[in-house]
């Protein structure tokens, strides 16, 4: 009886070794199969006048209004699905939920330099995948917005306002904006907005970088005078430690501003970023909340710093020169993605209250968001897919 039990081991070992692994084209027809009905139960959901940007462990949604630095990512979520589905109730919902954010780049409305996270990913979407162009102007209007918030003697848009803590603090999350302000460029031909941009990437390159190239989370400065008056980390484990999302910004912004502006030292930046995360990643590829915590493995992971690191692995491959690092970076970003798209981190239609990905991390020092769905995952989950089967 054991030598047949060890034969139906060995024969069910076998099995699972051949057994085909599961495309990408069709992982992402699952997830986005997935995602069409997600975004229905999030809608249902979200009020009138505000957004959903979350679902805690007693089952309730966490709500905000239109200026929370998240509320452009569900309207961003809804037109990659329609654009990979075709999906005509899912584009209702994203044109519903894109003007719900029209007054952000009004005079007096009280927005902050995450109006580029808000307008680019609805409105930038909206224009992109339909090309209709009354979009048009309030990514203008918002990149406009934005810019007011640069200055020329700091040479960085302020990202808080100032505080008891910091007269001028700038976060690597603000590389992210900067893309707006390229595609106000490109839409407007005021070349201006990409001055402040490149501005913006080149003195974030010389100040909040360490020689290992991680990255401080903010870089405060002197208002007056530009120089720096601190280097600190607001959302990870300490100032000296690596926060996993603030790494995933770094990565994205730098490949993102390559592509925008074909600059060399910003391909150079991303690829110097991507080794060290390449150097640093668990064997699944999904980043613990801070790659410093002294409590690994056994803390909590960041769904959301996976998929935006996945979907700027994917793109850096296309442009770096270094042979091997593009195979690196394509590699890890499927691995990523397959493991966000496993059992383990992808909900199940109808439930986590209509988000995708679960084990999200948002703010743990301050006991915010933990473990819990974060709609930026669910919006570079998507977009990480869209761009791999795009190759």
């Amino acid at each position: 009886m054991r030598k047949v039990a060890l034969l139906a081991a060995a024969a069910a070992v076998i099995m699972s070794c051949t057994e085909k692994q599961e495309s990408l084209d069709a992982l992402a027809s699952r997830v986005f199969s997935t995602a069409v009905d997600q975004c229905k139960v999030l809608g249902a959901a979200t009020p009138d006048d505000g957004i959903a940007n979350s679902y805690d462990h007693l089952g309730k949604h966490k709500k905000s209004d239109i200026t929370d630095w998240v509320s452009g990512f569900f309207p961003g979520t809804c037109w990659l699905v329609y654009e990979h589905t075709g999906n005509e109730e899912i584009k209702a919902l994203a044109e519903k939920t894109t003007l719900k954010l029209a007054s952000l780049p009004e005079p007096g409305m009280v927005t902050h330099h995450d109006i580029g996270f808000m307008v680019n990913c609805s409105y930038g979407n909206a224009l992109r995948v339909t090309g209709d162009q009354s979009y048009r102007q309030t990514i203008i209007d918002a990149a406009g917005k934005l810019c007011e918030r640069f200055s020329p003697t700091v040479g960085c848009i302020m990202s808080w306002n100032p505080n008891a803590k910091w007269q001028y603090p700038v976060i690597i999350d603000n590389m992210m904006n900067l893309e707006i302000l390229c595609n106000a460029t490109k839409l407007s031909g005021d070349k201006s907005f990409e001055e402040v941009a490149l501005t913006h990437a080149r003195t974030t390159i010389k100040n909040h970088f360490r020689p290992d190239f991680s990255t401080w989370h903010v870089v405060s400065y002197v208002p007056e005078t530009g120089e720096i008056e601190a280097k600190n980390t607001a959302q990870g484990l300490n100032d000296d430690s690596a926060w996993a999302r603030g790494q995933a910004w770094g990565l994205y912004g730098y490949t993102m501003m390559y592509r925008e502006t074909g600059e060399a030292d910003f391909l150079a930046q991303a690829e110097n970023i991507a080794r060290y995360l390449l150097g640093r990643l668990p064997e699944d590829g999904i980043p613990y909340w801070d790659f410093d915590c002294p409590l690994i493995p056994d803390t909590f992971r960041d769904s959301s710093a996976g998929a935006i690191m996945a979907s700027a692995f994917v793109e850096l491959s296309t442009f770096t020169k270094d042979v091997a690092l593009a195979d690196k970076c394509l590699k890890m970003a499927e691995k990523q993605i397959r493991t966000l798209a496993s059992d383990e981190y992808l909900a199940a239609p109808g439930k986590n209250g209509g988000f995708l990905l679960r084990h999200g991390v948002g703010h743990l020092p301050a006991n915010s968001q933990i473990d819990v769905p974060l709609s930026y995952g669910d919006y570079y989950f998507l977009e990480a897919i869209s761009r791999y089967i795009a190759l």
